[in-house]
């Protein structure tokens, strides 16, 4: 269900790269094997025989819980990525992501301290990058992840000259 306070009428949401896809899959993979790994440590206890008041049920159990949520998470990771948006507007900046808990945020160039790129092993082997907006308020979260490399020059390059411009009409 679209609603208009998330997706304003009028406006052509650009997307992330389908590449961001393998970036999250990696983070998820690793994530995963450690946390399951750090969960079967009571089940290699209690079976070799050095645990024995700690319940089998538990130690098996525990593992394979965790190990179900993450299979459900990396089945929402395309889906996720698919709803990460961004939109140049005349005086600001949208960004859009979320698939249950939606969320728009608008930067105004204006408002924009500094703009930064940064870009992780992966990011950089697969040619993206990640663009953040540095605004006066320190609870503004405002980053695109996974745009290609030329695409967040681009955008830091625009966004920085727009925001020298509103700053020096103040």
């Amino acid at each position: 269900m679209r609603t208009e306070a998330i997706d304003p009428p009028g406006i052509t949401w650009l997307r992330v790269s389908p590449k961001y896809v393998t970036v999250r899959v990696v983070g998820w993979a690793v994530a995963t094997v450690l946390v399951v790994a750090l969960l079967c440590l009571p089940l290699i206890l209690v079976l070799g025989g050095w645990w024995k008041s700690y319940p089998l049920w538990l130690a098996v159990a525990l593992p394979a819980a965790m190990l179900v949520l993450s299979l459900w998470r990396l089945v929402l990771i395309p889906r996720q990525v698919r709803a990460i948006g961004y939109a140049e507007r005349e005086d600001d900046l949208l960004i859009r992501r979320g698939i249950f808990f939606q969320r728009t945020l608008v930067v105004p160039y204006g408002r924009m301290q500094y703009v930064d790129i940064g870009a992780g092993p992966v990011e950089r082997g697969l040619g993206l990058c990640t663009l953040k907006l540095h605004t006066a308020s320190a609870g503004t979260n405002a980053e695109i992840p996974g745009l290609p490399a030329a695409e967040g020059a681009r955008l830091r390059e625009q966004l920085s000259a727009r925001g020298e411009a509103r700053l020096a009409g103040l």
